[in-house]
């Protein structure tokens, strides 16, 4: 790939780089050759970057032609915008008051070129800042107010530069434009921006590594860049267009308050926050489906005044669940009751109230994925082997901790799991719920609705395949689409 340094004026550039072809801004934009020219890198070293300047048409004119601008113009107006600063602010504050520290003065302007600066001690600081904005001369200004804080972010113009600084410009350019990645990568034809939240060493991932890979195909095919970020990146939030939750949530962890970042930024958002809240809590959802009308196993709220009465009311065997229990976690089963009694005290000794639910033995569950009110996949989940759970976490042999299941078309599913599986998930909103339905004597009974559920590569998508993934980018698009028509009405 061919590169090209755009200067305002080649007669008074300071530096040569081997294979980096320097030509002028007037001559890039107005010579119709370049127009034509295909495989062009252009790095962007004009004084103003100003809306509608010389430097700005260069980036935008080379993005038109697939010249692969640096900078971009989306890092040019990045720079104007003071919630973008405060997030590289935020994320590299213990960087930065490790680097800043002992310095004696309230203010320190930091010069980067190429990622770099003169002072070694402060390029490890330059090299963080250049990764968020990509920017050939970047000037970043602090100021001391009780810890160090970013004042402001500008390009720097080449007047303004110190003649002794050059000789290392160009060492530090010498390296810059010969690192592989330039000649490698492929220009990005993304509309939109797609983080995808996991977390390393989840113990129930909503999404097995394959299904992950076939989401960012399938968002790649409908037009975003896609990014997996994790629970660090809450502070880069803005800088994305859609955020799609596929750790396991909680609304004690990260996911609740990143779904309530990513909300309150209008980001296209799956899960909402209110799903994770209402979902997380079984004694909601019991609440919920039972002035819906939704029928479900016999259940009772437990506390400390009616927890004598749930062998009367309910029988034995019975299912105790803790308020946030998921993926079986924190759910038992009494079978006596010595064990009802106990099992009882521990769960009401972390939470005022637990629920407390009939014995339905059945050997598998529906689960009915429901995304923003349509049913989109039906699976049956059988128990675990030689237990009453689709997850058996004390199981000795790994392979017994899950049961198998069957994935089948929409049309082959009884009509009443799928009716009953909607209303459900309707009473919660749009987004992407699972639905969990036993049918007891050929009647269909409710026992949880699930945010963020499981879509794994070579389960949930067994009969739809890609579709399946394309479904859920699509819906992402048709959000973004919607909010951005109703911000130009």
């Amino acid at each position: 790939m061919n590169k090209l340094l755009i200067v305002d004026n080649p007669k008074k550039h300071h530096f040569s780089v081997d294979g980096v072809q320097v030509v002028s801004a007037k001559e890039y934009l107005t010579n119709p050759a370049f127009g034509t020219k295909k495989n062009l890198r252009v790095f962007n070293l004009c004084n103003d970057y100003g809306y509608q300047s010389k430097g700005y048409y260069v980036s935008l004119l080379a993005e038109a032609r697939d010249h692969r601008p640096t900078p971009s113009v989306k890092s040019i107006l990045d720079l104007k915008s003071p919630s973008l600063i405060r997030v590289a602010s935020d994320e590299l504050d213990s960087l930065i008051q490790r680097s800043l520290a002992g310095l004696k003065s309230n203010e320190f302007t930091l010069s980067i070129y190429f990622g770099q600066n003169v002072a070694k001690k402060y390029r490890e600081l330059s090299r963080a800042f250049h990764r968020h904005y990509q920017v050939p001369y970047l000037r970043v200004k602090f100021q001391y107010n009780q810890k160090w804080q970013v004042q402001s972010l500008r390009t720097i113009p080449s007047k303004e530069i110190p003649e002794d600084h050059f000789p290392l410009i160009e060492e530090f350019a010498q390296a810059y434009f010969h690192k592989k990645r330039y000649d490698k990568a492929k220009p990005s034809t993304a509309n939109y921006s797609l983080g995808i939240m996991v977390k390393e060493g989840d113990e129930a991932p909503a999404s097995n590594p394959k299904a992950l890979q076939k989401f960012v195909e399938s968002a790649e095919k409908a037009g975003f860049a896609t990014e997996f970020i994790t629970g660090k990146d809450f502070n880069r939030l803005p800088a994305f267009d859609a955020l799609f939750i596929r750790q396991s949530t909680h609304v004690n962890n990260e996911t609740y308050r990143f779904a309530r970042k990513a909300q309150a930024e209008g980001i296209a958002l799956v899960d909402y926050p209110e799903a994770i809240l209402k979902c997380s809590n079984k004694v909601y959802m019991a609440e919920l489906l039972e002035l819906a009308g939704v029928a479900q196993p016999k259940t009772v709220i437990v506390h400390r005044r009616n927890r004598k009465q749930v062998e009367s009311l309910i029988g034995l065997p019975c299912v105790l669940k803790s308020p946030d229990s998921t993926f079986s976690f924190g759910v038992k089963k009494a079978e006596t009751p010595e064990e009802l009694d106990q099992i009882t005290s521990t769960m009401l000794k972390k939470s005022e109230l637990i629920i407390a639910q009939e014995f339905c033995f059945t050997d598998y569950d529906w689960r009915i994925g429901v995304l923003d009110g349509q049913a989109i996949y039906a699976c049956k989940y059988f128990m675990a082997r030689d237990h009453w759970q689709i997850y058996n976490w004390s199981a000795d042999d790994k392979v017994d901790t899950e049961g198998e299941f069957e994935t089948l078309p929409l049309n082959e599913v009884p009509s009443s799991i799928i009716n009953i599986a909607v209303k459900s998930a309707k009473l919660l909103g749009d987004g992407l719920y699972g639905v969990d339905v036993k049918l007891i004597d050929n009647q269909p009974v409710v026992i949880e609705v699930n945010d963020n559920p499981n879509i794994d590569f070579g389960i949930e998508d067994k009969v739809l395949g890609n579709q399946l993934y394309e479904l859920i980018i699509n819906a992402f698009k048709e959000r973004i689409e919607k909010r951005l028509k109703g911000i130009i009405q």
